[in-house]
């Protein structure tokens, strides 16, 4: 690296060099052993790399410069598809966010792709006037905007890295196949943990919440029967985050509608339907609790499926916030009219009504 070094202070003498740190296209156990934990626990909000200009192989003032977010595993996938070339990847702080997150929440933006151009001193790094950003980058970056402050034109890559070898051989330039996004049954199975997990983690204080309910009597929570008229719910509450953060992902395209809380909702439902006839023997006499069931479980998962547009690009942040604002008031509806099916349960329970 030292030679690179030089070659910057030779061209730019009264400035500092931008820094630059080697990598590799090889990946380390470390590196595969972090994909499986980023994707399962909270690893992922701090799966980072440092900012800035990487040397893939032995780049020169010639090689092509790819950019991409800082989250570790965007960046490990791109350097991996790059095997057998040398290039430059400029890192972007995009917070630890993936590339298309970011460009939706702005991080992978017009504005830090030219902070990092500028801070890294590209222009004395090489001599074209060529980036390459990730298409799923598009809706936060407005080349025109960084072309005009930095010079630099902004060529918008593939959907995924590893058709860049395809596009470099094809003179930049994408076929249809290149740039349709795609979402299979493997990829949307593999990220069904980062939705179970945190949907896993609010299970206990729903648990305690249902037991306390389940076993409260006038003269006090009655141990035996939060357990027995608990479990029932417990399970239900289960089958809400299964169908939810499992069922509806993998079945995302075969579940009507676009909306995916609709999608959620459809899933939670039948689900709710199937485990309600296993348990018909509780519900039989108590119909009413049956019936706030029905309302608050699809409910459930059909929020926790909303929150599986985070992690993929069938939608936008502007058809996000639409499902919000009509979700919303739905979810608040459903739990407040299932409280009062419970507590309309439980008060003929005790024979008040």
């Amino acid at each position: 690296m030292q030679n690179k070094f030089a070659m910057i202070s030779r061209c730019c003498p009264d400035k500092e060099p931008g820094i630059i740190s080697q990598t590799s296209s090889r990946w380390l156990w470390a590196d595969h052993w972090g994909q499986v934990k980023c994707r399962i626990s909270g690893l992922r909000m701090s799966y980072i790399v440092k900012p800035g200009l990487y040397a893939l192989g032995e780049p020169g003032r010639g090689s092509d410069v790819f950019a991409s977010a800082n989250y570790k595993l965007s960046f490990d996938i791109l350097r991996r598809e790059l095997k057998g070339l040398n290039a430059w990847i400029l890192v972007l702080d995009t917070r630890g966010i993936n590339v298309w997150c970011a460009a939706g929440k702005g991080t992978f933006g017009s504005d830090e792709l030219i902070k990092r151009i500028q801070e890294t001193r590209l222009q004395a790094v090489i001599d074209h006037k060529r980036i390459i950003v990730p298409q799923l980058s598009a809706p936060g970056v407005n080349a025109r905007a960084v072309q005009k402050v930095t010079g630099f034109r902004v060529h918008f890559g593939p959907v995924y890295a590893r058709d860049i070898p395809a596009y470099l051989s094809a003179g930049y330039r994408k076929s249809d196949e290149m740039s349709s996004v795609k979402f299979p049954l493997w990829d949307r199975l593999v990220l069904t943990p980062m939705e179970i997990i945190p949907a896993m983690k609010n299970y206990p204080l729903f648990a305690l919440a249902v037991l306390l309910l389940c076993g409260l009597e006038p003269s006090g929570v009655i141990f035996s029967k939060a357990w027995s008229g608990g479990m029932p719910l417990l399970f239900l509450g289960f089958v809400a985050v299964l169908s939810g953060a499992l069922i509806t992902p993998v079945m995302l395209p075969f579940i009507p509608f676009r909306s995916f809380a609709i999608k959620g909702w459809i899933a939670g439902a039948l689900s709710v339907i199937i485990a309600g006839h296993l348990l018909r023997s509780y519900f039989i006499h108590a119909w009413v609790l049956f019936a706030g069931a029905c309302l608050f479980f699809p409910a459930a998962s059909s929020y926790i499926a909303l929150q599986f547009t985070g992690s993929t690009t069938f939608t936008g942040m502007s058809g996000v916030k639409k499902e919000l604002r009509i979700a919303v008031p739905f979810y608040i509806g459903s739990v407040v009219v299932s409280l009062i099916l419970v507590l309309l349960y439980k008060l003929n329970e005790w024979g008040l009504v």
